[in-house]
């Protein structure tokens, strides 16, 4: 336990007034790794007291106190295992939900082995609820903003795919490996396929270069089919020129869909204003015209 968190008078307090927090990350807790916390207790006692803060709620008889855990939610679930009736506790006055989940978050992470999918919840909790960056969990984690990011990203995944991280069927590495598949059946058919013959990285990891690489040659194909066709090329050839970016053209009789690249936002944001201004000038000139015009003429 850190210093901040071992500072103040230690206080033994009844096990039934000790609330879990509601901000844990953790979830799962393996029933093993618990008894034979228990069986250490038993043996030896709690070496490290929890951490709590006191709650007061007002009642018809009077003030109601109890105590939500702050840190030490296996060393809670253990000695009740043993049916403890009072554990050694710090408290600490916390009034704020946002130092409560950032203290259980560093505890847990620092201290425990949340699996990947824990992790990735609790620094999106961290995000979403609380308005930290990636760049300021990462400090208080002790860990690289790209470390952060990654793992977040594992969220995307189908709960399918995150439940069988967190239950250690696949790995981390080869749970990224998947959100490389944009096309949702091929990934989870890679998935199912990992699951059956125990895919190793680096197997998975070729079996994904030679999906993506099929698919370019899709690409590449109807790009050389579009050549052939003047029109269609040379409508490509005014679309790229007047928006500065990749395009393609797929024609199938009277209908189709183009496709636009880009590269980051910035890239992206250049591109929408030239089609808004080229949507502005167009109603400037002709006032009843269609504000669906997107294309140059």
């Amino acid at each position: 336990m850190d210093e901040k968190h071992s500072q103040g008078p230690v206080f033994l307090i009844e096990v039934d007034k000790i609330k879990p927090n509601p901000y844990q990350p953790r979830r799962n807790f393996k029933e093993e790794e618990l008894k034979e916390l228990a069986n250490s207790i038993r043996e030896f006692g709690i070496l490290q007291p929890v951490v709590v803060t006191k709650l007061e709620k007002e009642t018809e008889l009077g003030t109601d106190v109890e105590y939500q855990l702050i840190a030490g939610e296996r060393r809670l679930l253990a000695s009740k295992l043993i049916g403890l009736e009072r554990i050694p506790a710090i408290i600490r006055n916390i009034d704020l939900d946002r130092e409560r989940l950032e203290l259980a978050i560093v505890e847990n992470v620092q201290r425990a082995d949340l699996d990947p999918i824990e992790s990735a919840k609790a620094y999106a909790k961290l995000q979403d609820n609380f308005g930290l960056t990636q760049r300021e969990i990462a400090a208080k984690i002790g860990k690289s903003r790209e470390a952060i990011a990654n793992t977040m990203r594992l969220l995307s995944l189908p709960e399918s795919i995150q439940k069988s991280v967190s239950e250690g069927r696949i790995s981390e590495s080869q749970a990224r490996l998947l959100l490389t598949v944009s096309d949702l059946a091929k990934q989870q058919a890679l998935f199912e396929d990992l699951l059956k013959n125990n895919t190793s990285v680096r197997d998975l990891r070729s079996k994904i270069r030679r999906i993506q690489n099929d698919e370019e040659g899709r690409e590449l194909k109807s790009d050389a089919t579009a050549q052939y066709d003047p029109e269609t090329k040379a409508f490509t050839n005014q679309l790229e020129e007047f928006l500065g970016a990749k395009v393609n053209v797929q024609k199938s009789g009277d209908s189709g869909k183009i496709t636009i690249s880009f590269h980051s936002p910035e890239e992206l944001q250049n591109i929408l204003d030239k089609l808004l201004e080229k949507e502005r000038i167009a109603e400037l000139d002709n006032p009843t015209l269609s504000s669906d015009v997107s294309f140059p003429t």
